[in-house]
């Protein structure tokens, strides 16, 4: 099966050069623009699924970019790139529609991870997040998350959150799929999901978060509402704790 169409928007031609070399080598089709204007009109006449753009370029921003091709084709998989640790930008971008964000300088390890989330969302279809399923482990209630987690996932995981009484159910374990993406609406939802159950007493967890989204959390203060865990051995054993 042919791999999918990857554009690259950089105004920095070393950016661009280590990018067609990684994506060729993985099989990819890959298409480069030096800025905005450029990358729109490339976008337009090819659809790529999948479009990587820097937030800093002149002219044309990456947010501008990423504006215009969430109208066009909303179900484009949209990574920006940001500085080194350059969080705020990130968060900006996630509130634009981005599903992932990469950090220069690029690293390969990175990239993989960022295209493994892609391709997975389009394959899952790239439908609102949804709950896959749900456990009851003693006292422990799982829940699925997959997809991408935006303003139209609030009622469904309000509901099943909601769903759980704390007297019978004190602990709840979030375990979010590999390819989850969570944009600035998914991150308010997840705030007010775990300040209820902050309220109700219930004890939370989360599983599968990348390491970009965990500093994501980390800064806009989830990890004082829930504990973040790489599996759910350490997060269960954090639930199971006095």
């Amino acid at each position: 099966m042919s791999k999918h169409k990857i554009l690259v928007i950089d105004d920095e031609k070393p950016t661009l050069g280590m990018f067609l070399l990684f994506l060729k080598a993985y099989g990819y089709e890959v298409l480069l623009a030096e800025n905005g204007v450029q990358g729109l009109e490339m976008f337009a006449a090819e659809s790529p699924a999948i479009v990587f753009t820097d937030v800093k370029m002149p002219g044309m921003d990456g947010f501008e970019v990423l504006d215009r091709i969430k109208s066009q084709a909303p179900e484009t998989e949209v990574i920006v790139i940001t500085g080194h640790g350059d969080m705020d930008l990130a968060v900006e971008a996630l509130n634009h529609e981005a599903t992932d964000f990469i950090n220069k300088p690029i690293h390969r390890s990175a990239l993989d991870a960022a295209l493994n989330r892609a391709e997975e969302r389009i394959k899952s279809s790239k439908t609102d997040a949804s709950i896959t399923g749900t456990a009851q482990e003693n006292d422990i209630r799982i829940i699925e998350i997959k997809g991408n987690v935006n303003a139209g996932s609030e009622r469904e995981l309000m509901a099943a959150c909601a769903d759980v009484d704390p007297a019978e159910t004190p602990k709840l374990l979030l375990r979010f799929n590999d390819n989850a993406s969570i944009n600035g609406a998914g991150i308010g939802i997840l705030i007010q999901l775990l300040s209820e159950s902050g309220k109700r007493q219930q004890k939370v967890a989360i599983t599968g978060i990348s390491e970009n989204f965990k500093q994501i959390f980390d800064m806009v203060g989830i990890t004082r509402l829930a504990g973040i865990f790489p599996d759910d051995r350490s997060a269960k054993a954090y639930l199971d704790a006095d």
